[in-house]
């Protein structure tokens, strides 16, 4: 019996990192309208890529974004809506994507 609460006990634990990452993908589809699937752009878009950015830059853009600091059309109210925690999500979300064709 004790065996078999710690396989459950370990099919939980590897659960919980794939709900970890269905939720900061989720989050980052919120993004695609703009910067597209996984940060990757739209052909010809002038919206920047996000895809293997740096996660510090990305970071640090979200967050002067969320603070006012950088001027933005959009950005600034949309960053409002997120957490810290959510921004250093996302910032590591994008910057895990491999960037495809180049940069722009």
């Amino acid at each position: 019996m004790a065996t078999l609460a710690l396989l459950g006990a370990h099919g939980m634990a590897a659960a919980q990192p794939a709900k970890d990452a269905l939720y900061v993908r989720s989050l980052a589809a919120t993004c695609a309208n703009c910067h597209g699937t996984d940060g990757h752009g739209a052909p010809g878009s002038t919206v920047p890529l996000l895809a293997g950015q740096s996660r510090d830059a990305l970071l640090a853009s979200l967050k002067a974004f969320k603070a006012g600091g950088r001027p933005a059309t959009v950005m600034q109210q949309l960053a409002k809506g997120y957490t810290d925690a959510q921004l250093e999500q996302l910032a590591g979300y994008f910057a895990a994507q491999a960037a495809q064709g180049g940069s722009r």
